[in-house]
């Protein structure tokens, strides 16, 4: 049985994709000195790709899968398979956009009104479609990079991907529409799909992937009340789904255990506790498989 061969994304993500593994259950190690990490897995090997590059190794086959973005699939308009998005970004866990961005001062408000304009950005297929889209005719330039710094002696308009849009603003530029939304997704190639044993392999690891994603911006919450409180303590918690309730060996209190967002948890505290909840316990997650 030959192992699953896996394609790690190199450069902006990886360290972010090396921590979700890490979380998952994998421990991938990656040199400096080499593009084939070790992973404590013996059915799966690891190589670093390019994100760029990625969906185009897998539909060859050199890969039977990895992560990239939905926009380099787009953009390489590659024949792989699109089995999961995993929300995860290399700032936070969001979806990117690339976005078409222009000087603070441009008269630019539309996409019309780069008809016979240039264009410079990274992904020249996806911003052609874009602007076939909208009728429109640019001349579209392809940018290595440093594309923010091209406008506007070099070009009158960008396409960019962000984040959080803090890039473009420190640069003075203004967005003027989302060309592609795109999030980190997992690709397989199309005959390695096809076998059971890959796929059920590749189905196991986006489980716990996609569990470890679910688990980072939650925390679960502990906690004892009596009976009686039970009603107003349930009034404040704002639960994944319905809080476990156990009980305890005095019959008149009961254990409350319910997952919330963490960034909550300092406006929920205060309220359990005049609730009168007792012995509140937060604790980290690793997984939540829905």
């Amino acid at each position: 049985m030959s192992p699953l061969k896996l394609g790690i994304p190199k450069g902006s993500l990886q360290d972010a994709t090396v921590d979700l593994f890490a979380r998952a259950g994998w421990k991938i190690a990656v040199s400096s000195r080499s593009y084939v990490p070790s992973i404590d897995d013996p059915e799966i090997e690891c190589l670093l790709v390019r994100a760029q590059e990625m969906a185009r190794y897998v539909q060859t086959g050199a890969l039977d899968a990895g992560i990239t973005g939905h926009d380099w699939v787009v953009e390489t308009d590659a024949a792989v398979e699109e089995l999961a998005e995993l929300v995860y970004a290399k700032q936070r866990l969001a979806r990117v956009r690339w976005v078409l961005a222009v000087p603070e001062d441009s008269p630019v408000r539309h996409a019309r009104d780069l008809a016979g304009k240039v264009i410079a950005t990274e992904v020249v297929r996806i911003t052609e479609k874009y602007l076939a889209r909208h009728e429109v005719t640019s001349r579209v330039e392809f940018s290595w990079g440093a594309t923010e710094v091209k406008v506007p002696q070099l070009a009158d308009a960008i396409v960019e991907v962000t984040e959080t849009g803090s890039s473009l603003r420190a640069n003075r530029l203004r967005i003027v529409d989302t060309v592609l939304e795109s999030a980190t997704v997992f690709i397989m190639n199309r005959a390695a799909a096809a076998d059971s044993w890959k796929r059920e392999k590749a189905d196991n690891l986006i489980l716990m992937l996609q569990g470890a994603i679910a688990a980072a911006s939650k925390v679960g919450l502990l906690l004892n009340v009596k009976r009686d409180d039970l009603p107003r303590v349930l009034d404040v918690l704002p639960a994944l789904k319905k809080p476990t309730i156990s009980t305890l060996s005095d019959p008149e209190w009961v254990a409350v255990n319910t997952i919330i967002e963490e960034a909550v948890v300092r406006q929920i505290l205060p309220k359990l506790k005049a609730a009168n909840a007792q012995g509140i316990v937060e604790y980290p997650l690793n997984k939540i498989v829905l």
